[in-house]
C-alpha cells in the first residue's frame, strides 16, 4: 500500500463518515439535547477520566435535580457526591461543582463565560475542558486537545509534539479553522473505536493510506 501525502480535507471527510456510523461521544450527546452552556460545562467536568456510558447515566440523574447554578448551590455536597460517585475522582468533582456557583457570581455575574482565559478560572476547568465548552456550548473557534487528539495527530505525524498544550498550539497554526469545532468529536470517536492506543484496527482504518504509523510498519 502506498502512503499518500497527508490530505487533511480527505482525512476529515473520512473521519466525519466514521463519526456518524458509531456511538456519539457524551459531550456531543449533551449538545444534541441542549445548548445550555451550564449543562455542557457540568457534563464536560464530569466526563473527565470517566467512560461516556457512565457520564451519560450520571448526568441524566443529576439534571433531574440540577439545571442551573442556583440548583447546584442549593444541593448539598453529600447528595451531589452521591449522585456523581460513579465518575472518576467524584469527591474532587463534587467540591469543584459546589464552588462553581460562587465563582460564577463573583467573577462573571453568574454567567458562563465563553473565553478560554475566563473559563480556566472556573473550578475544575483546564484548557481541554475550556476549549470543549467554548466549541460545543458557544460554537466559537476552539481546539479541544484531549489524549485522543494528542495521540492520534502525532501518530499521523500531522504534528510532532510532546504535550496536549503543544499539540493545541501546533494545530492552531496548521489545522484549517473550519475543522476546529469538529476535530475533537471526530477523533474521540475514532480513537475509541478504531485508532486505539494499543492494537489499533489499521486493516479496516478508512485513512490508513495517510497514516505515518502505517508507513513505519510497511518499512519494518
Amino acid at each position: 500500500m502506498k502512503i499518500r501525502k497527508f490530505d487533511i480535507d480527505a482525512v476529515i471527510a473520512a473521519l466525519e463518515e466514521h463519526f456518524y456510523s458509531v456511538k456519539t461521544p457524551i459531550v456531543d450527546l449533551i449538545q444534541a439535547k441542549t445548548r445550555d452552556p451550564f449543562k455542557v460545562l457540568v457534563a464536560t467536568i464530569l466526563s473527565a477520566r470517566t467512560k461516556d456510558e457512565t457520564t451519560a447515566k450520571v448526568v441524566n440523574i443529576l439534571f433531574q435535580k440540577v439545571n442551573t447554578p442556583v440548583d447546584l448551590e442549593k444541593i448539598s455536597l453529600e447528595e451531589l457526591d452521591r449522585i456523581i460517585f460513579q465518575t472518576g475522582f467524584h469527591n474532587t468533582k463534587a467540591k469543584h461543582l459546589k464552588e462553581l456557583p460562587r465563582v460564577l457570581k463573583e467573577k462573571f455575574g453568574g454567567r458562563i463565560p465563553s473565553e478560554i482565559d475566563e473559563l480556566v478560572q472556573l473550578p475544575g476547568v483546564g484548557r481541554k475542558t475550556a476549549n470543549l465548552v467554548r466549541a460545543v456550548a458557544f460554537s466559537l473557534p476552539a481546539i479541544c486537545v484531549d489524549i485522543h487528539v494528542h495521540r492520534i495527530t502525532n501518530r499521523w505525524a500531522y504534528v510532532q509534539t510532546k504535550s496536549p498544550f503543544e499539540t493545541e498550539m501546533s494545530l492552531r497554526k496548521i489545522l484549517p479553522q473550519k475543522y476546529w469545532l469538529v476535530i475533537n468529536s471526530y477523533l474521540v470517536a475514532f480513537g475509541q473505536n478504531l485508532c486505539t492506543p494499543r492494537n489499533p484496527k489499521c486493516r479496516i482504518c478508512p485513512i490508513q493510506e495517510y497514516c505515518a504509523k502505517m508507513n513505519v510498519r510497511k518499512s519494518d
